[in-house]
């Protein structure tokens, strides 16, 4: 459910990057669908997904954002780092990111992690209810969070930014000079906009507004591999990424009007 790309391979395996800020400490991997886990699933392999696990060495958190397809290898992965799972990020509702049936397939998500280790699933208000009708998890497992909220996991702070387009409850993350964009940005391209919640003109705005403080050295992560590379500098995206072409919204809704 996101924008048609190139479905590019890598040979590049998990990344996992030690913070440029802060040593060490931060905890930061970058996991491909149907490669570095759910070997062997058509659909992890054909959606190309990103699953980005995130959190404290030292304090042994993490949060993983957009499980999706083989929830028991990605916490498997986080023991196996000696860490211990403590909560989930979610960008956005769509099945490939949180679980749910798609295209006739029915996608293992966060209803599947919820069995296996109870933890908060974090989202942004606007998704509650979409998250809710998508994945079958209850309001109980669900906190809603505004633009701006900072969700601490050890002393590493995630901060959430809302940016609706793509869904109407759409969220960037903000970590250590990292942005995980999920569908709303990719290094080439954007989320669609004709599904149902979407909005073009949002999208514009939270391209060209929202994310606009975001700085050309923060590093851009998105939600799938849709281009040769697996991430690259925000200066970089803004340069060549034909999205920050229209100048007005106008523009834009000529281009991405639907």
């Amino acid at each position: 459910m996101s924008e048609a790309g190139t479905n590019g391979s890598s040979d590049q395996g998990a990344t996992d990057q030690d913070s440029p800020a802060t040593g060490d400490r931060v905890y930061f991997k970058q996991l491909l669908s149907g490669r570095d886990f759910a070997r062997g699933d058509m659909m992890a392999r054909q959606m190309v997904n990103f699953v980005y696990l995130i959190g404290d060495r030292e304090t042994g958190e993490a949060v993983v954002v957009d499980p999706a397809y083989a929830v028991n290898d990605l916490v498997d992965m986080v023991e196996a780092d000696g860490m211990r799972l403590t909560g989930v990020l979610g960008t956005h509702f769509h099945p490939d990111h949180l679980g749910g049936q798609m295209a006739g397939f029915s996608l293992e998500g966060i209803g599947a992690l919820l069995s296996k280790v109870q933890v908060p699933i974090h989202v942004q208000s606007d998704e509650v209810p979409w998250v809710e009708r998508t994945t079958g998890v209850g309001p109980s497992d669900l906190v809603g969070h505004d633009s701006g909220d900072v969700l601490r996991v050890g002393q590493v702070d995630i901060e959430m930014i809302h940016t609706p387009g793509h869904t109407p409850g759409s969220q960037c993350f903000l970590v250590d000079g990292r942005l995980v964009a999920g569908d709303t940005l990719f290094l080439e391209g954007c989320g669609r906009t004709d599904f149902p919640g979407s909005d073009p003109l949002a999208m514009y705005e939270s391209i060209h507004t929202r994310l606009a403080r975001i700085p050309d050295d923060a590093i851009l992560f998105p939600g799938h591999l849709y281009s040769q590379d697996p991430f690259q500098s925000m200066g970089e995206t803004r340069r060549w990424n034909y999205v920050f072409r229209p100048r007005t919204p106008q523009e834009w809704m000529a281009m991405f009007g639907n």
